[in-house]
């Protein structure tokens, strides 16, 4: 590991915005939140992994991997995050490395992979992403970007994330990094308002922010830049005039709100888009710290009257669902700032959250459980496949909300499951958002799918009759 990234690895485990980092003693910090991984047995859920997931949704940006192919992946459609424009992100971009430049190096190969990218599909920005083989070899990306960038006249951005770096987590840092190091700051906004903000930590999975923007639009407030959901490379350099930040997930993103606080003075808060209550208060977080920043005092007066109409046209739609699913139990297998932002938005619609993981969660996320769940929250820290299919047979849960790894073992289970995480074909953001979740819940918990799967089977019937009629004759 570079001395390079090895400072940067610790910059971020200095990350002021994490009560537990600052809880502990300058021995402990120094040994970080997270075990580096194995070079080579880092695959899915590795720093490099972490990174192209939190930067690739800028969608007018060439991602390219340096390093062998299988690191590219599955680029196209792989986390549903939409574009409203540029479709430059879902192609895949590799140097594909062979084993004669690992032994020579591949520096050389990755300065014609940038030069081709950039004549065949001149993006805004090419973004080029370090793995595990070329973080060993020592090629420095570092070097052959700023070298190309002076040649090509493009952005070209060194996203030095190795996979044996540390998981998924750490990875998401390391990208944002590269933005606080690289990108933002570096362009000014054609235009600048009052109300301007950035969304720091939102994907756009499936189009969410599109049912979060036209409740900002209405009350007047401009999303400067959204990071990196539906993003544009030019709007994420000017991010630094934005009035204030909104952080959707603090586990992935926090030290882009905490240094952007620090060097441009910009506030910021934590919010949820999940659930009507949370989006409310949101939209309230939004409209009080802007108007201490100098925007219109009324914006608070728009905001509450928006949430009034906003609110009461939700709650009409979800009250003929909420009557059917009053009591209908949920295992909640997810994480992060999902794992308590999902809570509240199930049990607005009535149901009961028997359990809900917190593997991928924060002690700030594990209190908001406990808030919204009271001191008998059910948290979950790992929940094996065999518990989970031990809760379901045991009808200790009506449908469990996972992502689809899980799926199969609620299928198995005969029970009915829903996509929750980011593979998931629906938006569930915003006061629409949670209408459709709650349609979706509805939709699978009764769907007469269910109730067929777990009839016996006509010869499983008739062996049962055969059974009994011989037992009686016995008798």
């Amino acid at each position: 590991m570079s001395a390079t990234l090895k400072a940067k690895i610790a910059q971020v485990f200095e990350e002021p915005g994490c009560e537990i980092n600052q809880a502990k003693g300058t021995k402990d910090r120094k040994k970080g939140c997270t075990r580096q991984l194995t070079p080579g047995a880092a695959a899915g859920g590795c720093a490099f992994d972490g990174a192209k997931i939190a930067l690739q949704p800028i969608a007018d940006v060439a991602h390219l991997v340096h390093g062998p192919i299988a690191c590219e992946g599955n680029s196209w459609d792989n986390r549903h995050s939409a574009s409203s424009g540029p479709q430059t992100y879902r192609t895949g971009f590799t140097t594909d490395i062979t084993e004669l430049d690992v032994i020579y190096g591949a520096e050389k190969r990755l300065f014609r992979a940038i030069r081709e990218v950039i004549e065949r599909q001149d993006p805004a920005a090419v973004f080029v992403y370090q793995t595990c083989v070329t973080g060993m070899i020592g090629d420095d990306i570092e070097a052959v970007c700023r070298r190309a960038a002076e040649k090509f006249g493009k952005p070209v951005i060194p996203v030095d994330a190795p996979g044996f770096a540390g998981p998924k987590n750490l990875g998401n840092k390391l990208g944002a990094e590269a933005l606080l190091d690289y990108v933002i700051g570096t362009v000014e906004p054609e235009l600048t308002t009052p109300t301007d903000i950035n969304i720091i930590g939102e994907y756009n999975l499936s189009g969410e922010l599109w049912q979060v923007r036209p409740l900002l639009d209405a009350l007047g407030v401009r999303v400067l830049s959204c990071i990196s959901g539906d993003g544009r490379y030019a709007e994420v350099a000017a991010a630094h005039r934005a009035r204030a930040n909104m952080m959707v997930c603090s586990k992935s993103m926090i030290n882009v709100a905490t240094r952007m606080q620090e060097r441009w003075g910009i506030p910021y808060f934590e919010g949820s888009f999940y659930g009507i209550s949370d989006m409310s208060q949101t939209l309230r977080e939004i409209a009080r710290l802007l108007v201490e920043r100098g925007a219109d005092p009324q914006l608070a007066e728009r905001t509450e009257a928006l949430i009034e109409v906003e609110e009461a046209r939700a709650w009409r739609r979800i009250r003929a669902y909420r009557e059917r699913l009053t009591g209908k139990r949920v295992l909640l297998i997810t994480g992060g700032v999902k794992s308590w932002s999902v809570v509240s938005a199930l049990q607005e619609a009535g149901l009961e959250v028997v359990g809900t993981s917190v593997k991928k969660s924060t002690r700030e996320d594990k209190e908001k459980i406990k808030e919204i769940m009271g001191d008998d929250a059910h948290m979950i820290d790992d929940l094996s496949p065999r518990e989970m299919y031990a809760m379901l047979r045991n009808a200790k849960a009506d449908i469990m909300l996972s992502g689809g790894r899980s799926q199969f073992v609620a299928l198995k289970a005969r029970m009915p499951w829903m996509d929750i995480n980011q593979e998931r074909h629906h938006a569930f953001a915003g006061y629409e958002g949670m209408v459709t979740m709650i349609a979706e819940i509805d939709k699978a918990l009764f769907n007469p799918v269910w109730r067929e799967v777990r009839t016996p089977a006509p010869w499983e019937r008739s062996v049962a009759g055969s059974v009994a009629s011989a037992t009686s004759g016995a008798a």
